[in-house]
């Protein structure tokens, strides 16, 4: 996977997004990602590869400042199309593998079928740590490969082709974060959809 490949894939399948991943089994994960996350006025939210706005609809608490960004101007479209008048958020094309934002920025970080898309989840999971600020929370949902045994050899098989549609489902959260373990506390880690592939993580960066 590469950015390049990954805007093209994300053009073309941006019209029939909501329909896959904010509907049915999906929509309902999403609701569990977020029922006990806590909002307060004066916080500044990250989204890191909003898409199309699909978790925009669970941060309408007044007061809150969110800014959004996406390597696709496609997705981002639509994610603007969600917005009401009341939501003070910023829209921005950026790369999630290089976010150009100061160290410790945001109170919670929502990265959401993102670790998964990027060339590279170590770099990006770096950057998210970067900006997220001390006793802040990292969202995250997606799906990860088991800590327990190796994958089959049919998900070896369909890794590479999969990857053709701009996703990974061989990594590892374990090894994504381990670089990081001295910064991070896991709150949580449950399984949320498709026998435990998709996963809900919630991150504490501690002091």
């Amino acid at each position: 996977m590469n950015n390049n490949w990954n805007k093209v894939v994300y053009k073309i399948g941006a019209p029939f997004y909501d329909r896959l991943f904010n509907a049915g089994s999906f929509l309902k994960a999403r609701k569990r990602v977020f029922e006990e996350l806590s909002l307060r006025q004066g916080q500044h939210i990250l989204f890191v590869g909003v898409g199309t706005g699909a978790d925009l609809e669970f941060f309408h608490t007044p007061g809150i400042k969110i800014t959004a960004i996406d390597i696709s101007a496609s997705m981002l479209a639509l994610a603007k199309a969600k917005v009401n008048q009341h939501m003070d958020i910023n829209f921005i094309e950026m790369d999630a593998q290089q976010l150009q934002f100061q160290e410790q920025t945001f109170d919670i970080v929502v990265a959401n079928l993102i670790l998964s898309v990027v060339p590279d989840a170590n770099q990006c999971m770096g950057e998210i740590v970067k900006v997220t600020k001390e006793q802040g929370t990292i969202v995250i949902f997606d799906k990860f490969e088991s800590d327990k045994g190796k994958s089959s050899l049919l998900k070896k098989l369909f890794r590479p082709l999969i990857s053709l549609l701009g996703t990974d489902i061989g990594r590892n959260f374990s090894s994504i974060v381990q670089p990081y373990k001295d910064k991070l506390q896991i709150r949580e880690n449950t399984p949320v959809l498709l026998n435990g592939m998709y996963r809900k993580i919630i991150v504490e960066k501690l002091k």
